[in-house]
């Protein structure tokens, strides 16, 4: 079995064993039942849904069993009990996931919920969350919109907004003295696309103010075909291209626009562009400067520094299980677990021991901060409710002698650096010149 149809295989009895229980049962006090959401099927599972689940049972086979990780990581469980998950299918849209959403609080009668990639959805369901004050921590998608134009009260993104990609990319750039006479783009046609070129187009007028804007190209999510867009970029040349594509639609984009030479032609930048180099190695042109949506893959394991014991325990324990490394997804999962974790523990150490409830794990969630893999994890935002965390970018580089896939020149921004301070929209801050950002 391939490491693709090992991932797939992986998540997929996960999906059965969660589907195979008998019932909607009220969870024992002896457990902590979480339902998690990501993309098992789509575009999106493969290099992005899949992972992320794998690195989420890897983490919760290893909390149950207890002793495996690193304090204060080494508890079993959650505070003792022990972790069951149900396992849900982001695929369907914003609408089903609404109704998926109301079924793992309403039925399954889960502690709390992990889930979503898709910006879309991440817009849908808080304010479902709110009605049923039902614990949820996002665990992924990037646009700021989440907590910048809405408040919710138990409702959490463990994970850094995609402003934090962008103006790392365009600080990339200008450490290196990247001339950039003129720059273009070519994003998903919905609020992660639309938001990811808003905020690099912003700071590259910040830190590129005579570069020209050439296009600005938004196909549709899932579109997977370039050829016209292709054909647009090669005719207007730009010095550089941005794309925020991902999953399936970044796949195709990287070998359609390879085979027409464009990354020949000019510099390409892709904000979340690790995830697929285990898909397409060789097929991967060197050269490209790309993100990961923090310090994770290849970027955390070239780190080193404190947290590699508790990095390399999670690489190697997945890398061990389904034969490839991992990428952003599951360093996205694991912090989120652990930050569930840590909430937990804290509310139960508050609470005299006992399972807390939706309100006391939201009041232990609030500010918290806490370390994973990615980094040290910090609730800074939205009133506690948003996490920044650092960044990393780099450059892919072809290892003959590994035959694999590697990123050289990297680059490690503090968290304050590329996130905005508390209480200041990502637009705004960036319009502003990027006012209070502390950067070595």
């Amino acid at each position: 079995m391939n490491s693709t149809s090992k991932k797939f295989a992986g998540a997929l009895t996960a999906l059965a064993l969660a589907a195979g229980a008998a019932g909607p049962v009220a969870a024992q006090d002896d457990t902590f039942k979480i339902g998690v959401i990501t993309f098992l099927s789509g575009q999106a599972a493969e290099s992005f849904g899949v992972p992320a689940w794998n690195g989420g049972k890897v983490l919760v086979d290893m909390l149950n069993e207890g002793g495996k990780l690193p304090a204060p990581y080494d508890q079993k469980g959650f505070g003792g009990m022990n972790i069951e998950v149900v396992l849900v299918d982001e695929a369907g849209g914003a609408t089903k996931q609404v109704q998926e959403f109301r079924n793992l609080v309403q039925r399954e009668e889960v502690d709390a919920v992990v889930g979503y990639v898709s910006s879309g959805d991440c817009l849908a369901v808080p304010p479902v969350a709110d009605e049923l004050k039902a614990f949820t921590i996002l665990y992924d998608c990037g646009t700021p919109r989440v907590f910048e134009d809405n408040t919710f009260e138990y409702v959490f993104r463990t994970a850094a907004h995609a402003t934090m990609d962008n103006v790392s990319l365009a600080r990339y750039l200008k450490s290196r003295d990247v001339a950039v006479d003129s720059f273009a783009g070519l994003n998903q046609d919905y609020a992660w696309g639309q938001d990811s070129w808003a905020d690099f187009t912003g700071a590259m007028a910040q830190l590129y103010p005579d570069a020209v804007v050439k296009t600005a190209l938004f196909p549709k999510f899932g579109a997977g075909q370039y050829g016209t867009e292709i054909s647009a970029l090669l005719r207007e040349r730009p010095t550089l291209v941005h794309s925020s594509n991902w999953g399936g639609d970044l796949q195709g984009f990287v070998i359609q626009a390879t085979a027409r030479g464009l990354h020949e032609r000019s510099q390409i930048v892709l904000s979340a562009g690790d995830h697929v180099i285990p898909q397409l190695q060789q097929k991967m042109p060197e050269g490209i400067y790309l993100g990961a949506r923090g310090v994770n893959g290849l970027a955390a394991k070239a780190r080193g520094g404190e947290l590699q014991e508790l990095t390399d325990t999670l690489w190697d324990a997945y890398e061990a299980e389904f034969g490839v490394f991992p990428v952003q997804a599951p360093f996205r999962m694991w912090q989120a677990l652990l930050g569930l974790k840590t909430a937990v523990e804290k509310a139960m150490a508050e609470n005299g021991g006992k399972k807390p409830t939706d309100e006391e794990l939201a009041a232990a969630m609030k500010g918290l901060s806490w370390d994973a893999p990615s980094g040290r994890i910090e609730m800074a935002l939205a009133d506690g409710h948003q996490a920044i965390q650092p960044n990393a970018i780099g450059t892919t580089k072809w290892n003959a002698e590994k035959g694999a896939m590697e990123l050289i020149d990297i680059e490690y921004f503090d968290s304050r650096c590329v996130n905005p301070p508390a209480g200041v929209k990502s637009a705004d801050w960036i319009a502003q010149g990027f006012p209070g950002a502390q950067c070595d």
